[in-house]
């Protein structure tokens, strides 16, 4: 590698050191041998440096792994105390009227973490509050539904500039209410007034990225305040540290995004070199500004803005390389437009893999829709943030906000019409195999496109494209038994069966608050990390707990056939559903008791709703799809939200030997209205689970249905105790694996366990 393309030894230091942290960071197994296989490559690329340098690379890999280990540890166990206080105190960065939901950060004692509060009553944002309401984990962060909030003597400087932001953000667009959902996402990365139609069209655009503070953005706003302070007649030196002073407060009060101080950080190291008339190499600046975010947080490696953010730069440094070697000829126009429809593609291929991992859609028109917005965006960020600084003279700032307003009307057009084709975006369901494959693919080319020897990479990129070409072709290797995968998706039900083939059939797809759409941030990224198609998706009923995620998850995977109860006056969720099970060609299919499907081996019967039943009915619960499971001589029985009523209606029309069940998935989340003595005697079951959020205000499961699986011996599997639990049988014999442990059903020493977790909160 020549000196011009290649990166200095400290730069290749500073990447292991990042690729350390995120396999510290996370807890994947195909991610740290990854992290080993990359460090080792660097090592041995580096010992035509010096021996101590190639050694120096695992070392700091190893000890950057550790430190992110530990501060994930810390976390997670900030998490548990905060989860387990009596007492909480937050502080919210916005404010938050009943019924809004806004990031805040939660504490008690010595322990801290973020939190997603869901407001009963007025917050107002940067003041610390003391509340009793208890919050839940919800992976790295809490989950805070607050009712009762008592006011401290303190507040947060940081919350309180950010609140104040949004407060004169809202004050100068007061005059249009889109303008104002645009400017608090482009100037404060306030995206709660943001649509889920807005967000949907923009990301079949390709734009979905501009709705966030990214690093784009905050160079833009430094670059531009540089131009106004040398306008202004300053020296170089005064407005170099005058335009970096502003843009470090402006990324603290953002509260330290990892794009943002990527952004930031790059800026400063140019600026500064500049200023010293010492040249800076493009990589050494690059790993620079990768790094100081995983100081900060040895999680950012994990975080996807982050990862677009550094991917995004180096996409625009490998075009940049690859223009200058195709050395186009014409005037300057003409090359100055290739160079940034080439820089547009290229970026956009490289950030395909995240993209269709993270969204399951891939945007095709998404080079043509960024080289369109790219000059839109450099002139109406600066505008937007020369409109808060404003703020205090309220008439000029609504001057500019006016002028603001055209420009954000056509970027908006921009983006309507560019989702509006057909063929704008596809939606694709890669496993993580595909993804990693893909990964390959995207480095392989851009390492090419910065080095003199083009074979080497080329041929890497050639053969990942062939096996991401007849991957789909290659026979699926299942399990060789039926599993229940019960997913924690908090407050709801997603039951996912694999059966020995490695196909799925879904039953419910969870739910969640406004804005948490649970079948594309659980169920669907668990079943890609999998792999396997989805053969049959099953609907108990429309609640949204259980139908709020299925929208995304039909149209992300695709099942072949809808299998459905079709109860009356359903949910908006409900409708969505099966819209998109009719755009995307889902076999829908309205359930009947007697109903069979065989699917490799394992039997669905369908022993509820009946459509007389259900006629007179008003609550959907009672209406529920009650679905028999039976693979060899194990049967597991699937009730949905059955009530009492439900219950005694099976009791009376199905036969005794059709209730018999190994493993009876709890009605209703366990209920008290559900799970009577006379059904529970019916079933028999071996093993009993119950799909709920830790800490909900329902009181799930009621005390008096685990006393009734107590009583009977029963081992109660609880998502808000366990988490995602496995079950697993070849036919005769049943285990169970949950994070904590692995047993048999039938061995001695599973009793045990079982009390703890029947008597778990």
């Amino acid at each position: 590698m020549t000196q011009r393309a290649g990166m200095p030894a400290t730069s290749w230091l500073q990447l292991c050191a990042i690729i350390g942290a995120a396999a510290g960071s996370g807890d994947a197994a195909i991610l740290t041998a990854a992290a080993v296989v990359s460090v080792m490559l660097i090592a041995h690329h580096l010992r035509r440096h010096r021996g101590r340098v190639a050694l120096a690379a695992p070392l700091i890999a190893l000890a950057a792994a550790a430190h992110a280990t530990a501060a994930r540890w810390e976390a997670a166990h900030c998490v548990a105390s905060l989860a387990g206080a009596a007492r909480v105190e937050f502080v919210a960065d916005f404010d938050l009227a009943p019924g809004d939901a806004g990031p805040a950060v939660a504490a008690a004692g010595a322990c801290a973490a973020p939190a997603m509060v869901r407001a009963r009553t007025a917050i107002r944002g940067g003041q610390w509050y003391a509340t009793r309401d208890r919050p839940s984990p919800d992976r790295a962060r809490l989950r805070l539904t607050v009712r009762d909030a008592t006011p401290l003597p303190r507040t947060s400087l940081r919350a309180s500039l950010r609140a104040a932001g949004v407060r004169r953000v809202d004050s100068v667009f007061a005059a249009e209410a889109k303008d104002a959902a645009f400017a608090r996402a482009l100037l404060l990365a306030d995206m709660h007034l943001i649509t889920p139609e807005l967000r949907q069209r923009w990301s079949r655009a390709g734009l979905v990225h501009l709705l966030s503070v990214s690093g784009v953005h905050v160079a833009i706003i430094a670059g531009a305040l540089l131009m106004l302070l040398r306008a202004l007649r300053l020296g170089e030196r005064h407005a170099t540290l005058g335009a970096l002073s502003i843009t470090a407060c402006y990324v603290i009060i953002l509260g330290l995004p990892p794009p943002a101080v990527r952004a930031a950080v790059m800026f400063g190291a140019l600026l500064v070199a500049r200023l010293r008339q010492r040249p800076a190499s493009q990589w050494s600046v690059l790993t620079l500004g990768a790094l100081l975010p995983v100081l900060v947080d040895p999680r950012a490696p994990l975080d996807l803005g982050w990862q677009f953010s550094v991917l995004g730069v180096i996409a625009l440094a490998a075009s940049a390389r690859l223009a200058a070697r195709l050395e186009w000829r014409g005037g300057a126009r003409t090359a100055s437009l290739r160079r940034e429809f080439l820089a547009s593609v290229v970026a956009s291929a490289a950030s395909a893999p995240l993209l269709v991992w993270h969204f399951g859609t891939l945007s095709l028109i998404a080079p043509i829709a960024n080289l369109a917005a790219a000059p839109l965006v450099t002139v109406l960020q600066p505008t937007l943030f020369l409109a808060l600084i404003c703020s205090p003279v309220l008439p000029v700032a609504r001057f500019i906000a006016g002028a603001a307003h055209p420009l954000l009307t056509v970027l908006d057009g921009v983006a309507e019409t560019a989702a509006r084709p057909a063929w704008a975006a596809v939606d694709v369901t890669p496993t993580l195999v595909e993804c990693g494959i893909g990964a390959l693919l995207v480095a392989a080319l851009l390492v090419a496109m910065v080095r003199r020897r083009v074979a080497p990479p080329l041929l890497v990129a050639g053969v990942s494209a062939g096996l991401l070409t007849w991957w789909d072709v290659l026979p699926t290797r299942g399990p060789g038994v039926l599993e229940l995968h019960m997913l924690d998706v908090g407050q709801g039900d997603a039951i996912a069966l694999r059966t020995p083939h490695g196909r799925w059939i879904v039953v419910d797809a969870g739910g969640g608050a406004p804005g948490v759409d649970q079948g594309r941030r659980t169920v669907i990224p668990y079943l890609r990390r999998l792999g396997g198609t989805v053969e049959a998706f099953v609907l108990s009923h429309p609640h949204l707990d259980h139908v709020g995620g299925a929208p995304a998850l039909i149209g992300a995977l695709r099942p072949r056939r809808y299998f459905d109860g079709a109860f009356a006056g359903a949910t908006e969720a409900y409708r969505a559903s099966l819209e998109s099970a009719t755009v995307h060609g889902v076999a829908w299919s309205r359930v009947h008791p007697g109903d069979i499907a065989d699917i490799d081996g394992v039997r669905l019967r369908f022993l509820a709703p009946d459509s007389t039943w259900t006629a007179g009915l008003t609550d959907a619960n009672l209406a529920s799809t009650v679905l028999r499971v039976e693979y060899g001589t194990v049967a597991m029985l699937l009730v949905g939200d059955a009530e009492r009523e439900e219950e005694e209606w099976l009791l009376e029309h199905v036969a005794p030997r059709l209730l018999r069940a190994d493993v009876l998935k709890v009605g209703h989340h366990g209920s008290r209205t559900s799970s009577t003595p006379a059904f529970l005697d019916a079933v028999a079951p071996r093993l009993a689970l119950v799909s709920v959020g830790r800490g909900n205000t329902y009181g799930h499961p009621s005390p008096q249905v685990v006393a009734e699986f107590a009583q009977r011996e029963v081992p109660l599997l609880r998502t808000d105790v366990a988490g995602t639990s496995v079950i697993r049988t070849d036919g005769t014999r049943v285990t169970v694996t949950t994070a904590a442990r692995h047993w048999s059903l039938t061995s001695s020493e599973f009793a045990a366990p079982s009390a703890a977790a029947s008597s778990a909160p």
